[in-house]
């Protein structure tokens, strides 16, 4: 079913080796495991503009995360609605959620294939062909030499032989750790540098999946030829270096959609005012008065005592209530009868 995908890996390794025999031994483990190390590469130089277009896509979805949130409250109990909305802002904006999965969606092929492919080639009996490989080339392949270890060989394999290779066993190991080591970080990286906290975003869920998931490939490791070890540590290695460039470039975006490690504006940093600023100003103004001799510490001296002395006590300017007493008047105009 997928042979023609085999195929067009199996023709770039013999070209990409053809190419290599002219500067080293065609049958050494150079040979073949630079064609394994340059064909990764070549693949990544081409996935360049995906993962730049990751990244923007990335971007995007963090400016919209707040409209998100704010949505994700307003229809919190109509989740048909709520996914309904999301993907008309998404629409609206241009943002595509799966944009961020494209790399991952192109190297599965290749890693698919070069699995395929070197598993036929250790498996491949005498005078059969593997895909575009002839014979020899097959036979080339299967003897070239790494460290003393061969391109087919696996981890799993070198240990039940008997009797066992030692340095095949060795060579596999720390390609296993080193694969699965680099896996880890490069999904731990790009994990935090995104503030998104939108859960139903597949790129966040993808990548959250491939944190867990990162111990257990070395379980599957264990299984993998060491020409499929050298393709996984060459571009979990591209992609670390690829991330630090790349995210130094385009800094993270916090969740408001302003980029992280941006001072506040009007912030107290810089003027150092909210930093009680006016004790700092009197304790520099002590030191400098005293550096100049006696004659200005005495006149500092005068200065706190004037500033320890009790201060009078404020005159009482509260305005005086006058109480009016009431006149006694006569018994006729209390009576109010005539005087005779």
């Amino acid at each position: 079913m997928l042979d023609w995908l085999y195929e067009i890996v199996a023709q770039l390794i013999v070209w990409i080796h053809t190419a290599l025999s002219t500067v080293v031994p065609k049958d050494s483990g150079w040979a073949w495991g630079g064609s394994i190390i340059l064909l990764t590469v070549l693949l990544r130089l081409a996935m360049v503009p995906l993962f730049v277009k990751q990244i923007h896509a990335s971007r995007k979805m963090q400016e919209l995360n707040p409209k998100v949130q704010a949505l994700r409250k307003k229809y919190k109990n109509d989740k048909q609605r709520l996914n309904q909305e999301v993907m008309k802002l998404y629409q609206e904006n241009g943002a595509n959620p799966l944009s961020g999965c494209l790399p991952l969606l192109v190297q599965m092929p290749v890693f698919i294939g070069l699995f395929q492919t070197l598993k036929r080639i250790s498996d491949a009996k005498e005078g059969h062909d593997v895909f575009a490989l002839k014979w020899d080339l097959v036979q080339s392949a299967q003897n070239a030499n790494i460290f003393g270890a061969h391109i087919p060989d696996t981890f799993l394999n070198a240990w039940g032989a008997d009797p066992k290779s030692w340095t095949a066993i060795i060579v596999t190991a720390i390609a296993v750790v080193i694969s699965s080591c680099t896996t880890f970080f490069t999904v731990r990286a790009s994990m935090k540098r995104q503030p998104v906290t939108d859960d139903a975003n597949p790129m966040m869920q993808a990548q959250k999946m491939m944190v867990f998931l990162a111990p257990l490939f070395g379980l599957f490791g264990l299984g993998f030829p060491l020409g499929v070890l050298m393709y996984w540590v060459t571009s979990n290695s591209w992609t670390l270096a690829q991330q630090h460039y790349i995210y130094k470039r385009y800094p993270p975006l916090s969740t408001t959609g302003d980029t992280n490690g941006t001072p506040a504006k009007g912030g107290p940093a810089k003027g150092g005012a909210a930093k009680g600023g006016p004790a700092k100003g009197k304790v520099a103004g002590t030191k400098t008065a005293g550096s100049k001799g006696a004659p200005a510490a005495s006149g500092v001296k005068a200065r706190l005592k004037k500033e320890t002395a009790p201060e009078p006590e404020p005159e009482d300017t509260t305005p005086k209530v006058v109480r009016n007493q009431p006149t006694r008047k006569s018994r006729s105009k209390r009576s109010g009868s005539q005087k005779r």
